[in-house]
């Protein structure tokens, strides 16, 4: 018979296996609706892009970015607000898209990007306030050197998409 031992430390070690999260957060607002992209877990994560797509939200969501076409009443074009020194290249937004992608050279644990838009529904009674629940199902692709994963937003307008285990 074989005995493996193992040390605390190494237990230790094997216990607590660095991961890497992204969790993406919708916040209604006005004029402006936001989306944070945070980095909750422990590894620096290289250069990834980032999808927000609103196709599968139940209502409908689009982005209203110009005072003519998909939207209702207020527009506000995308403006990015927090995370600038992380974005590889500005998107473009088109009045009615249901995606954006953010190319970024890096994220580390606890960093985040921010940027405001306005949303609106096309299947609801308010068009211009868009609830927890009506964002719900619309998903999160990060796609990097380890691969591509997707999460979808929950009923309370978060977003969660796992990442595959690092070293740090």
């Amino acid at each position: 018979m074989r005995y493996v031992f193992f040390t605390t430390a190494t237990l230790a070690v094997m216990a607590c296996t660095a991961h890497a999260d992204i969790e993406v957060r919708f916040v209604e607002g006005a004029p402006k609706d936001r989306f944070d992209i945070v980095n909750t877990g422990s590894c620096e994560l290289g250069p990834l892009a980032i999808t927000i797509d609103l196709a599968k939200s139940p209502a409908g969501l689009v982005f209203d970015v110009t005072a003519q076409g998909a939207g209702v009443e207020v527009f506000q074009p995308f403006d990015l607000v927090a995370g600038r020194d992380l974005i590889a290249n500005l998107p473009q937004v088109a009045d009615g898209d249901q995606r954006v992608s953010l190319d970024l050279t890096g994220l580390g644990p606890e960093q985040q990007v921010s940027f405001t838009i306005d949303v609106d529904d096309t299947g609801g009674a308010r068009e211009i306030t868009v609830s927890d629940a009506e964002i719900s199902g619309a998903l999160v692709q990060v796609s990097g050197a380890s691969g591509t994963t997707t999460g979808a937003f929950d009923e309370t307008a978060i977003a969660r998409v796992m990442q595959t285990g690092c070293a740090s």
